[in-house]
């Protein structure tokens, strides 16, 4: 028990409140599994879509990829030497922020957008269901009604505009559309960016499919050459070295595949 109680001290004073006493760098990671997780790292990779390379790949002890997307955009626009790029990812890359950033590095993001809205779980009209009318700053309702601007502030560090209507109390669709007395809508400063990227997800709808087949398939392999414990070392530098071997024995096996070993060997040489 004094063992336990010191333990439940170290955890508590932890940035994260969390410890791991097999290694002090893994942090708990959530799987696929409703409930379940993991103590491990999270592994990033970025893969073009020609010849299925993987051209960029970081461990972090994030149990999230939601602050992920614009760093390893950057890193595959570095290694690659472009001033533009075309990005796919999957909905747990999706923050707002994030997607800004890969905007103003010349990265263009396409993903899906969770679906988080309360009103739609319950059965009610989502923010989805009103049209964001540019020329005059409005929202028109399903219902036909204009909401307009009322008032900015910031909200979790970002700056939300806010709009209704006061025609509200009297429409036949309030009872699918709010519990409140009007339906309120917020917009962020650069909520454009999120529409195009929902515009490119509606043009191209097999985006998604085409990131599946390009980017799971690496992580396929690998895991499959790691076997059942996946990382044999402890400590973040030392799993990042030893993904860092994982990824280009991958590679090496790719170019392999496709060049052959006279042309890589002839690649070497040169």
């Amino acid at each position: 028990m004094a063992k336990l109680d010191a333990h439940e001290k170290r955890m508590l004073a932890s940035p994260d409140e969390q410890i791991s006493l097999t290694d002090p760098d893994s942090r708990s990671m959530a799987t696929s599994g409703r409930g379940s997780g993991v103590v491990g790292y999270n592994v990033q990779v970025v893969v073009e879509t020609e010849n299925h390379l993987i051209i960029a790949h970081e461990v972090t002890t994030s149990g999230s990829d939601r602050a992920q997307l614009a760093n390893m955009a950057a890193q595959a626009k570095d290694v690659l030497q472009v001033d533009t790029l075309e990005a796919v990812a999957d909905r747990g890359y999706y923050n707002s922020p994030e997607i800004l950033k890969c905007e103003e590095i010349g990265v263009t993001v396409t993903l899906p957008k969770p679906m988080t809205s309360n009103a739609k779980a319950e059965g009610r009209l989502g923010k989805q269901d009103f049209v964001y009318l540019a020329d005059d700053d409005t929202y028109r309702c399903p219902a036909g009604q204009r909401l307009t601007y009322r008032f900015t502030r910031e909200e979790q560090g970002k700056m939300m505009r806010r709009y209704w209507t006061t025609a509200c109390g009297g429409c036949a669709l309030k009872a699918k559309c709010t519990t409140s007395n009007e339906r309120r809508v917020s917009r962020w400063e650069h909520e454009h960016v999120l529409d195009a990227v929902q515009e490119r997800l509606d043009i191209d709808p097999q985006a998604m499919r085409r990131r599946r087949e390009t980017v799971e398939h690496p992580f396929g392999t690998m895991k499959m050459r790691m076997g059942a414990t996946h990382f044999l070392m402890k400590t973040l530098p030392r799993v990042a070295s030893e993904m860092a071997l994982h990824v280009l024995a991958y590679n090496l096996t790719r170019v392999l595949n496709i060049v052959g070993v006279r042309g890589l060997m002839a690649a070497v040489r040169a």
